[in-house]
């Protein structure tokens, strides 16, 4: 299920807001300068898709994204609760950064937890299956797959080497909400 909740930067036990509809989610987000919505498939996929298929699936927006906003590198991504670095792959994830390229991520399956650092704001993003969240580049973040990760992302790059992460040195990932799955 997905799910949105805010809270103020300064009061991580003091839930502000909390939605679980689509639309009052994407509204809110949209209002915070964060694309949120949801894609469907053009095409049933196997019980493993591999890349090409994830992406055959998805094409159309896929296609309308690159379009919009200039993307040059496109992948798929998948954890499984078995994969043997998933601890140090949490890691990597759960201290506050930024990226000079937007991060985008389309959940096909799974879920993760996109925490949201803009202004005096927190926005906890639970992501799941048709998902798609966008954070803008130099957008304060942090992400967390849970103890037991089970996820596939389509994910869209402006920068062909991919992911670069630029840490801020803050601790304010630590005083709020953990994926728990």
């Amino acid at each position: 299920m997905s799910e949105l909740k805010i809270f103020h930067d300064n009061q991580p036990d003091t839930l502000e807001q909390h939605l679980t509809d689509k639309a009052s989610m994407a509204s809110a987000l949209a209002k915070a300068g964060i694309r949120y919505e949801q894609w469907q498939a053009t095409q049933a996929l196997s019980d493993a898709p591999q890349q090409d298929e994830v992406i055959a699936a998805y094409k159309a927006d896929i296609d309308r994204l690159i379009d919009e906003e200039g993307y040059q590198t496109v992948d798929v991504v998948s954890m499984v609760p078995d994969h043997p670095e998933k601890a140090a792959f949490r890691q990597k994830f759960l201290e506050e950064h930024r990226h000079s390229e937007d991060e985008v991520r389309f959940f096909v399956e799974g879920q993760g937890l996109f925490t949201l650092h803009i202004e005096d704001k927190v926005y906890e993003v639970l992501c799941s299956k048709g998902d798609l969240i966008s954070v803008p580049a130099n957008t304060p973040h942090w992400f967390d797959m849970g103890p037991n990760p089970r996820f596939v992302a389509i994910r869209l790059f402006n920068n062909p080497e991919g992911w670069v992460a630029n840490f801020t040195g803050s601790d304010i990932a630590q005083q709020f909400n953990r994926l728990e799955n």
